[in-house]
């Protein structure tokens, strides 16, 4: 937050400074997230008082293996974004980059805000700072994005309004807003309207900013018309923080009572919906982005249906999904996003051939699409694998066959883009001139790109080690 302050004014010196500042502040948030997690999984949580003031009266911030996992998979994704939008940067005014640069940096410290606060006023706050700055980035894209960013903007503030509605319950039923403390107050206090109705609020506020289906209207024009860089931090991040807030609300903070039964319940039925739609959605697209903004509708229905069936299987498939979704996203989006628009169009058909003009990024593109499709051995099979464990579990035999069902409708939309790039006749082979004359793509934007690709390989060929080195010791005690 404080580079997001200072960016600005050394933007009126030297942009290239600037943006390095920009690179450097979520490096640093990255090693003390890892060294803060490291603390947390050896010794416990790790709490801090802000101001010294002492819970409930002060806001606390707490680090435990879940939020400091998902502090760690956020800073790692806005460093590579960071590092990737430099030469998108290059096109802007020195000013307009350094208002880029300093949004970035303010959205990225809104994130971290919310896996680390303990306390649930202050989780609006940072959802507040966040949102904000993520409409200002949206927004940048031109005349089109303006308009999606617009309906985002305005669903947006009633899915925050919404969150904040049922806060105002639950301090209405304790006295207090501090999670630890909610969670001791709350099963005394009983259960009643106010429960009923601050249970609602917040999980629909919370699904709102995850894009649940049929709640998630805002996300498709507002991934597309983006510019690149943003798209690509915002789908592999922004709904899965907020995923990480509805576990923290519904399995850490809530009663397991009538109220929080009945919204898994629900909950379970509508991402049961959300996969096949997404994916039948998704199969209707011409445009490969608005193919990926309608899968992340469906994989997110993954995530809440590994959230609602809410066994220890169901739960590691869920924030394996988080993990794998994350960077399989980022790394398609940075994909699509990195070829040149004169050779390579962003419809399906424009990816003919694309595979001899841009190997290596096409290869990254296809390792991150085969693990959405869930093919061994990468983090999405995995994933997938844990949450069909937790249904045959939970003896959800329905939940199991969309899960399945779903991963056929992922293959055939994502493999008639990758029969385009690899087996489709490339339409430069006939001007030899212009198919020369693109080189792939520099280092800057290449190397973001294979790096999220390796590590979707790497989280699922070590899933086990994350399994059980992180993702256990952040599960709920069920």
């Amino acid at each position: 937050m404080i580079a997001a302050l200072v960016v600005p004014l050394v933007g009126r010196v030297s942009a290239r400074l600037a943006h390095g500042i920009t690179v450097v502040a979520p490096a640093v948030a990255l090693v003390c997230a890892v060294m803060a997690l490291r603390v947390a999984l050896d010794s416990g949580p790790w709490h801090y008082y802000l101001g010294g003031w002492a819970p409930p009266w002060g806001i606390e911030y707490v680090v435990d293996p879940l939020g400091g996992g998902m502090a760690v998979l956020v800073a790692l994704l806005a460093t590579l974004v960071a590092i990737y939008a430099g030469p998108h940067l290059r096109a802007l005014s020195p000013r307009r980059a350094a208002v880029f640069n300093s949004l970035f940096l303010l959205l990225t410290s809104g994130l971290l805000g919310i896996t680390l606060t303990g306390d649930l006023f202050n989780l609006y706050v940072f959802v507040e700072i966040s949102s904000l700055a993520a409409y200002a980035l949206l927004a940048s894209g031109g005349e089109r994005a303006i308009v999606a960013t617009f309906r985002y903007l305005l669903i947006g503030t009633i899915a925050a309004s919404f969150y904040l509605l049922g806060i105002g319950y639950l301090y209405a039923l304790t006295g207090t807003v501090n999670m630890a403390d909610l969670a001791m107050r709350l099963p005394q206090a009983g259960g009643g309207s106010a429960m009923t109705v601050g249970v609602v609020l917040i999980v629909v506020g919370l699904a709102i900013k995850m894009a649940v289906f049929p709640l998630h209207g805002w996300m498709p024009d507002a991934y597309t018309y983006a510019p690149p860089p943003v798209t690509m931090f915002i789908a592999a991040v922004m709904s899965k923080v907020s995923a990480y807030a509805l576990l923290r609300v519904l399995f850490f903070v809530l009663p397991r009572t009538g109220a929080v039964e009945t919204a898994l319940s629900v909950l379970s039925w509508v991402a049961a919906g959300g996969v096949l739609a997404g994916s039948v959605l998704a199969l209707a697209q011409t445009d490969v982005r608005r193919m990926l903004a309608y899968s992340s509708v469906g994989q997110m229905g993954y995530v809440v249906l590994g959230l609602s069936i809410g066994n220890a299987a169901a739960l590691t498939g869920a924030l394996l999904h988080i993990m794998g979704h994350a960077v399989a996203k980022a790394s398609l989006f940075g994909a699509v996003a990195s070829l040149p628009r004169d050779t390579v169009q962003a419809d399906i058909a424009g990816f003919a051939g694309a595979s001899r003009r841009a190997p290596l990024t096409m290869a990254a593109f296809t390792l991150a699409a085969l693990s959405l499709v869930g093919m061994p051995p990468t983090a999405g099979f995995f994933s997938k694998w844990y949450l069909l464990q937790g249904a045959i579990e939970a003896d959800a035999w329905l939940f199991a066959a969309v899960l399945l069902v779903s991963s056929l409708l992922s293959a055939v939309y994502f493999f008639r883009v990758i029969e385009q790039i690899y087996f489709a006749p490339d339409p430069a082979a006939a001007e030899p001139d212009r198919s020369r004359c693109h080189p792939e793509v520099s280092l800057r934007l290449l190397g973001p790109v294979i790096t999220l690709s390796a590590a979707v390989l790497l989280i699922g060929l070590f899933n086990g080690w994350f399994v059980t080195t992180v993702i256990r010791h952040a599960l709920p005690e069920l």
